[in-house]
């Protein structure tokens, strides 16, 4: 699996020291940053680039501040952008179902027990990156955050500071936030699949154990004889007053809830990033019965969200459908990995995807309090709860 960001070069805590006195940091909102050459460089390598930020924050702002770090140099000129945000947290959501009636006890009397104003670095949909640049590499970008984050964090009366959902390739250079308090724990991980064969039959053939080809088999043929029409498109503007409620079935479904993705957030997608998005839609009699919206980045496809009609879903088995055709289309246009947001962990641990990481680092902005929280944070994450996960030959890289 190739890395988009190289994070070579990590500096000496010396080195870094002296490094990072080179630059300030200031607090800025996206108007005083448009049109600032650092900003159009941001994440350029990424599927998520600096537009996919304007996006967001156009499109998913309920309850959500936006904000960006800028890093100045001695005459005051930006050299790089790190996006955070701020929302008020509840750190419990994900412990175990069993904790929860306990909880909802404790929060008939003191409705927001343990729920925090936080200051989170990285994306709000999605994984979060060092908005490194030439001028200032990953490991640089780690050590001004890192002196800077507890004074940031204050400036917004956050209470809570949360990196979020950081690839596991960062650890070498985020291992400064460890040092200065902050405690790592993983998150709900990505899946990462390879699809270097000559379709899908063949993956099926070369990939799979052969119960496993067999079920999968039975679960096809449940399409058979049923006209299924699939698009793919890089704007699904006029389709999506179609798609936008098959999406909200599968979210209102959804067991662990994240961000609640908007109409306009389809649309403008679409709009803004050809490039980058990809919208895979399935028709039956003219009907939209499934949608999913991808994203590319170099050699891999990323599946990012997907909407269900759950009347027809589950009798046909749209789920695995869905997944054929995408893979089908990704080893067609000379993709070689296949990878998916966290969830729905059976059908990728029986379809043999292994776990891509995603860290979190937090820490709360009082010393003391947070020397009980750094021990209590790994028992509160829901990759402790879900059992799926641990039948995963790479479970460990988790932690």
């Amino acid at each position: 699996m190739s890395d988009t960001v190289s994070l070579s070069g990590t500096p000496s805590v010396a080195d870094a020291a002296a490094a990072t006195a080179r630059f300030g940091v200031k607090i800025v909102t996206r108007g005083e940053i448009a049109g600032c050459p650092a900003w159009a460089a941001t994440f350029a390598a990424l599927r998520k680039d600096h537009r996919y930020y304007e996006i967001l924050e156009d499109t998913l702002g309920d309850g959500v501040e936006y904000r960006y770090v800028a890093i100045v140099d001695r005459a005051g000129c930006i050299q790089a952008i790190q996006p955070f945000f701020v929302l008020d947290q509840d750190i419990l959501e994900g412990l175990g179902t069993e904790w929860q009636v306990w909880l909802a006890r404790i929060r008939r009397f003191a409705p927001r027990f343990l729920k925090m104003r936080t200051l989170m670095v990285g994306c709000f949909a999605g994984e979060g990156h060092l908005g490194a640049s030439d001028t200032v590499p990953p490991g640089e970008m780690a050590e001004i955050l890192c002196r800077e984050i507890v004074d940031l964090a204050r400036s917004c009366r956050a209470q809570l500071i949360v990196m979020k959902e950081f690839p596991a390739r960062y650890r070498p250079v985020l291992d400064c936030f460890v040092r200065r308090g902050f405690a790592r724990a993983p998150s709900m991980p990505m899946t990462v699949l390879n699809i270097e064969h000559e379709d899908f039959d063949a993956y099926m053939q070369n990939a799979l154990p052969r119960s496993a080809r067999w079920q999968l088999r039975k679960k096809l043929k449940a399409t058979d004889g049923v006209p299924l029409v699939l698009t793919v498109t890089d704007d699904a503007g006029d389709a999506v007053d179609d798609i936008h409620p098959l999406y909200l079935q599968v979210f209102d479904r959804s067991k662990f809830r994240f961000e609640k993705l908007t109409a306009d957030y389809l649309r403008r997608i679409g709009s803004d990033m050809k490039d980058k998005v990809r919208f895979f839609i399935w028709r039956r009699g003219g009907k939209v019965i499934a949608f999913s919206l991808c994203m590319v980045e170099g050699d891999s496809l990323f599946w990012e969200y997907v909407g269900l009609d759950y009347a027809v879903a589950l009798d046909l088995h749209l789920y695995y459908y869905t997944i054929r055709d995408m893979m089908n289309w990704a080893i067609a246009n000379g993709y070689k990995w296949f990878r998916s947001t966290g969830l729905s962990y059976e059908p990728k641990f029986r379809m043999r995807h292994e776990l891509d990481p995603l860290d979190l680092y937090a820490r709360l902005r009082s010393p003391l309090p947070n020397a009980i929280f750094r021990l209590l944070l790994p028992w509160i994450v829901p990759a402790r709860y879900d059992k799926t996960l641990r039948r995963f030959a790479n479970y460990r890289d988790l932690w």
